[in-house]
C-alpha cells in the first residue's frame, strides 16, 4: 500500500465503523448484553439490516447510510471503547500500583 500512495485513512475510520456497526446490530438483534458478549449469528433481523446498507452501496452518501443502521450520522468512538472497557478495567487492576512506560 505505501509504494502504491493508497491512503490509509479508510482502514483508520473501518475500525471505528466496525464496532459501531456491532453494536447497533446487537440492539437491532434484540441482544442485550455487553457489546462484547453480544452475537448477532443467526438473526435475521439484524442480517436483514446489514443487507440493506450493503445494497445501497454508493447511491446514498454514507452519513445517511450510517444514520440508517445507527442512529447517527456521525462515526463514534464509544462502541469501541465499551467493546473493550473490560480489557481495560482488567488491564488498569493488573498495573495498580505498576510504574508503566518508559
Amino acid at each position: 500500500h505505501v509504494p502504491r500512495n493508497t491512503p490509509f485513512t479508510r482502514y483508520y475510520l473501518a475500525r471505528f465503523l466496525q464496532y459501531q456497526f456491532h453494536r447497533s446490530l446487537c440492539q437491532i438483534a434484540g441482544d442485550e448484553r455487553p457489546v462484547h458478549r453480544c452475537s448477532i449469528y443467526a438473526s435475521r433481523e439484524a442480517g436483514e439490516h446489514l443487507l440493506t446498507l450493503l445494497e445501497s452501496g454508493r447511491s446514498k452518501p454514507w452519513q445517511d447510510q450510517l444514520e440508517t443502521l445507527t442512529g447517527q450520522r456521525e462515526i463514534d468512538a464509544t462502541a469501541m471503547l465499551d467493546y473493550f472497557a473490560p480489557l481495560k478495567n482488567w488491564l488498569d487492576e493488573q498495573n495498580q500500583g505498576r510504574q508503566c512506560g518508559w
